[in-house]
């Protein structure tokens, strides 16, 4: 059932944007009753905010898949880089509210920005501390660094015009060989 309501949240949003989507018209595309949505979520931002989670669970899929076979931490960088960029740049709900709501996606991604910025953080860090533990990378606080690389990536995903080239997997990967990768072996402290 909440796969079914999440389904039909993503197609209303995707289809009308996040403005024109309500409870009420995602009941009726997923055939259950309203309240049916507000037992498995109380608000329609919570419903909007289990799709978002749900599509950055996809999207984290698809860089674990791009560096799974990969060997090296700083290849696994490289490779996730490229992947998120280019899956976060494809993604169709991010390609319909960059062109229709960006005054509704951007605070999202900027100055309420934490949750997203936390997540990311979150899944990065916990790729660094197996690095870190098969000794494939040097000790220092996984958050810290993770935090560094998730604010980096989400600026360039934000603000894409940029004179640093990025519009190929070819140039993604340069740029995260040569500045990513130095700055995920920095020492940097936990915090205190």
């Amino acid at each position: 059932m909440t796969v079914r309501i999440l389904d039909a949240a993503y197609d209303r949003m995707l289809q009308f944007g996040l403005r024109r989507t309500t409870v009420e018209d995602v009941a009726r595309q997923a055939r259950v009753a309203r309240i049916t949505i507000y037992r498995r979520f109380p608000n329609r931002d919570e419903l909007v905010r289990a799709v978002v989670l749900r599509e950055a669970g996809r999207v984290f899929r698809q860089v674990d898949a791009a560096v799974e076979s990969l060997e090296t931490i700083e290849d696994q960088l490289v490779e996730g880089f490229v992947t998120l960029l280019r899956a976060v740049r494809s993604h169709p709900l991010v390609i319909r509210l960059l062109a229709t709501e960006i005054d509704l996606l951007l605070p999202v991604v900027t100055v309420d920005g934490g949750p997203v910025v936390a997540l990311a953080r979150q899944y990065l860090a916990g790729h660094l501390r197996r690095a870190q533990k098969a000794g494939r990378m040097r000790r220092s606080d996984p958050e810290a660094v993770a935090e560094v690389l998730v604010r980096i990536t989400l600026s360039f995903l934000v603000t894409p015009d940029s004179c640093i080239p990025l519009d190929s997997d070819r140039q993604a990967r340069a740029f995260a060989r040569r500045f990513l990768v130095p700055l995920s072996q920095l020492s940097l402290p936990a915090k205190p």
